[in-house]
């Protein structure tokens, strides 16, 4: 029996064309009809599809799927998957009974005849996975790195059959599921950084652990959710978006991280041009700081993604293990807007930190002038010096000598400020001693969180937490 992984784009083709109950249409804009032309070239296509069109004037789109601000955004998509797959329960009553329908659409702006663009586009399917039943649907931005325009189209192609075909044959669990849609395609041609599942049949496949093994499999090197855990493309999300950017493993978040926010956004809304209105507070987890005994664990991930966005937070998961390469990518999204940095005092001390960038041949200076360049700043928040236990912070940041003139530059132009407004009773608290104490099953880590995130984890038994093996810790009595 042949290796249903290992099929060619041909024979997934035919392979569906050739399962006599899956029927529907193809809606394609923007690099051909790739997608359906495989189907018409493998063989009894006239058992698949419906119909095929390509509404490529605007006002043809726009007469077809009503008005749209962007023709290649998920709007539009979401419009065109929605009126024909509506137009095929209208028009075929007597398929009711024996087709599972699917309505397969995309919108794409492939590379241009100049090549002055970068290939990118929205895809989409809707279908039913059983007779009868409610449609599941699945939505993905993609971007394509491909130098010619026929190679963008073919891999276009590809990837619509993959995902037609993953969607009815391999939707058993994420890996497979994933796996299916992007065989024969490398991330050097293709970049899937949004993808969105829903529908009764697609519950078992949870969007956030999508997300993370968009990463996690180098399809994408960032993606982020909402604080309903909805997925969301990055560059559409944070589009000309005030960025207020705060990296950490939040494992869990504490009253110390609360409060670095708090004060950290009442210094960004005071700078010039930022409006509460437009802003976004981003919490980032990279994959190194997901990474226990050298694996991901998908739970541990879902905890801390809970919590974050059951306190309003939006997720970002990424794999930038620099900050500079981080702020890059943030700043090619939010065009000019000003992105603000929330950081600890030994955070700072890594960033300036010369053999943080030995791999860079302009070293520290070619980083900082990478990530730290126009409308960023970072806001500093101090700690308890580890040695003396004295207050650390901007003020008596130890740098070396031939660095202390950088900093001097970045103070003086607004790109570095310290926080002065703190807690300075939260200073103690680590996120680390926080998670020891609920693995070892004392109580006083109670008091290090706040209230939300406390009854989070008792409610959900997060990050190891089991009511029963907790004893409580008797007050300190002094004595005379």
């Amino acid at each position: 029996m042949q290796d249903k992984r290992r099929l060619t784009t041909e024979e997934k083709a035919l392979k569906i064309n050739l399962t006599q109950d899956i029927y529907g249409s193809f809606a394609e804009i923007g690099a051909g009809q790739e997608v359906a032309a495989n189907f018409f070239k493998a063989g009894g296509s006239s058992g698949t599809i419906a119909y095929t069109h390509s509404a490529y004037d605007m006002k043809v789109s726009d007469s077809m799927y009503g008005k749209c601000a962007r023709y290649v955004c998920e709007d539009r998509l979401m419009q065109m998957l929605n009126k024909e797959y509506s137009t095929l329960e209208k028009t075929l009553h007597e398929r009711h009974a024996t087709s599972r329908f699917f309505a397969f659409a995309n919108t794409v702006e492939s590379l241009n005849y100049h090549k002055t663009n970068q290939g990118q586009g929205w895809i989409g399917l809707k279908f039913q996975d059983q007779i009868g039943m409610a449609p599941n649907e699945i939505v993905m931005h993609i971007r394509m790195h491909d130098t010619s325009h026929k190679r963008q189209q073919e891999a276009l192609g590809i990837l619509g059959v993959n995902l037609i075909h993953a969607a009815y044959f391999e939707h058993s669990d994420i890996e497979s599921f994933l796996d299916a849609l992007t065989y024969r395609l490398s991330r050097s041609r293709v970049e899937i950084d949004m993808l969105r599942v829903s529908g009764a049949d697609l519950q078992q496949l949870d969007n956030r652990i999508i997300a993370l093994k968009l990463v996690k499999k180098g399809l994408t090197d960032a993606t982020m959710f909402d604080q309903s855990g909805t997925v969301l493309q990055p560059s559409t999300a944070l589009y000309k978006k005030n960025v207020l950017l705060m990296r950490g493993r939040f494992r869990p978040i504490t009253k110390v991280h609360v409060d670095m926010i708090q004060h950290g956004t009442e210094l960004y809304l005071k700078e010039e041009d930022v409006e509460k209105e437009n802003m976004t507070v981003l919490l980032e987890l990279t994959l190194k700081d997901l990474t226990a005994d050298g694996k991901i664990s998908d739970s541990d991930f879902i905890d801390r993604a809970d919590l974050l966005c059951s306190m309003g937070y939006t997720v970002m998961i990424s794999n930038y293990l620099k900050h500079y390469k981080m702020i890059e990518y943030l700043s090619s999204i939010t065009k000019k807007k000003k992105i603000g940095v929330l950081l600890g005092i030994y955070n700072l001390q890594t960033i300036f930190d010369e053999k943080y960038y030995n791999t860079l041949n302009g070293g520290l200076l070619e980083a900082f002038g990478r990530g730290f360049g126009h409308n960023i700043k970072m806001y500093v928040y101090p700690a308890v010096n580890v040695e003396n236990g004295e207050l650390y912070n901007i003020d008596n940041f130890q740098i070396p000598d031939h660095l202390r003139g950088l900093l001097d530059y970045m103070t003086k132009t607004n790109k570095v400020e310290g926080i002065k407004n703190f807690n300075g009773k939260l200073l103690h608290i680590l996120s680390d001693d926080v998670l020891s104490k609920i693995h070892s099953g004392v109580s006083n880590w109670e008091d290090d969180v706040p209230e939300s995130v406390l009854k989070a984890i008792k409610f959900y038994n997060l990050f190891g937490y089991r009511e029963e093996k907790f004893i409580k810790i008797a007050p300190q009595v002094e004595q005379d």
